[in-house]
């Protein structure tokens, strides 16, 4: 008489102690659940078998994939689900796992991979949840249940939904970022569950209507550094850091004196300032790629900052005031709108503010022949896989645009001739202040 085959598989991973189960159809579970528990970790178990999650012998192992196909099977006879997956537990209760370092699943994943997870990202993430998310009926629904009707209705709701200044949330940065961060969610779900069927698999990513930065052209950055408009060694060296680096504002404020190579030269972006904008929850973390990355270090942005060390002295970050202290935002959104006003551009409807500086850099390095690759690595927008072979044109193309800069800087009265010019009292009591 032939023997039956036993509902399940037990293995021991050849790389490590640990355990995989995979479910055979004669357990009389359905296919596709079988499916969906073929070689996978009993780490996978859900909460109510979270007992079994670590068997240490073979004996254990085996008693927790019977545990296992007792519990799937009963929830099948319940018919609670459609399909019985590992983890069940409702929309918003998933969602919610994401909006905290110490229960997010993206935590674990991040840290595989040295990445610090960004309080700023879960921040944002518990904002969105928070306003835009909690209490509405699809949290209610169960990850299990779930399907392309209930995600689309969910969409639907959110996007009539007003913002605080009265207007629906459809077509706004805000709605982009709440859909996307539910996406991400269920994406992460998927990951989890095998073969689980992501109800927003065909569900485009909303498309943000307008508001997109403006850039200036070269001869606009040119005049930026002109005779009248950078006033100190602060306001030189950090628009130069802007303009010349492409770095974010929260990486400026961040850099400490051992990330500047002054041989190569290059800067190494280790660290940005997390929550940037509030001085109260502001932490030194990883930068918004969670990767280092090299820099431009243009012999303008050199001379700036060495003139700013002999005004205000070395400490543990580069741009610093005389006290050790940092600006912050303010003083960027401060000085900012007078540097344009100094040098006579006129916006002209483009939304031109800080961060249009790396925009403006990108754009002059594509019009000037600069691989595009490049110069997403160059910013911190990809994997950052550098390639060796665009750095030497981008490097020359960076410095004939601080060539310029220097014609430009020419018989400008302080920074350029040596003569300390120190911030104006309103500019350095915005600094101190922040």
């Amino acid at each position: 008489m032939a023997r039956l085959p036993k509902p399940f598989i037990v293995r021991k991973r050849n790389d490590s102690k640990t355990y995989q189960v995979s479910l055979n159809p004669s357990c009389g579970l359905p296919h596709r659940v079988c499916l969906e528990w073929t070689r996978r970790s009993f780490r996978d178990f859900p909460d109510d078998l979270a007992g079994h999650r670590s068997p240490k012998t073979k004996a254990a192992a085996e008693a927790a994939a019977l545990a296992l196909i007792r519990r799937l099977a009963s929830k099948m006879a319940e018919g609670s689900a459609k399909r019985a997956t590992p983890e069940d537990v409702t929309v918003g209760d998933w969602i919610e796992k994401f909006t905290r370092i110490e229960t997010s699943p993206r935590t674990g994943v991040n840290a595989s991979k040295n990445r610090p997870y960004s309080s700023d990202t879960v921040d944002t993430y518990r904002s969105y949840f928070a306003a835009h998310i909690a209490g509405d009926a699809f949290c209610s629904l169960k990850m299990a249940e779930i399907d392309e009707e209930d995600a689309l209705e969910f969409v639907t709701r959110l996007s009539v939904k007003k913002l605080a200044n009265g207007r629906p949330m459809s077509g706004s940065r805000t709605f982009a970022g709440a859909v996307t961060f539910v996406r991400m969610a269920f994406r992460a779900y998927a990951r989890k569950n095998g073969a689980w069927g992501n109800p927003f698999q065909n569900i485009d990513p909303p498309i943000v209507n307008g508001g997109r930065r403006g850039f200036l052209p070269e001869g606009e950055m040119l005049r930026l550094f002109g005779p009248g408009v950078l006033q100190s060694a602060m306001e030189l060296a950090v628009c130069a850091a802007m303009f010349l680096s492409g770095l974010r504002r929260a990486e400026i404020f961040a850099l400490k004196p051992d990330c500047l190579d002054w041989n190569a030269p290059k800067i190494t972006v280790k660290n940005a300032w997390q929550n940037f904008d509030s001085s109260k929850k502001r932490t030194l973390g990883p930068t918004k790629g969670k990767r280092e990355r090299d820099a431009p270090f243009d012999p303008v942005l050199q001379g700036a900052i060495k003139r700013l060390w002999a005004e205000n002295g070395r400490h543990e970050f580069v741009f610093s005031w005389g006290n050790g202290s940092t600006p912050g935002p303010a003083w960027i959104h401060f000085n900012f709108p007078r540097w344009l006003r100094r040098a006579g551009i006129e916006t002209g409807g483009r939304k031109i503010v800080p961060h249009s500086a790396r925009h403006s850099l990108a754009s002059l390095l594509e019009e000037k022949g600069v691989q595009l690759r490049y110069i997403q690595d160059l910013l911190g927008h990809s994997d950052l896989k550098t390639t060796k072979g665009y750095l030497h044109s981008t490097e020359a193309t960076i410095r004939n645009i601080g060539s310029k800069i220097s014609d430009a800087m020419a018989g400008k009265d302080g920074l350029e001739r040596g003569t300390p010019g120190g911030p104006d009292k309103q500019s350095a009591s915005h600094g101190a202040a922040n």
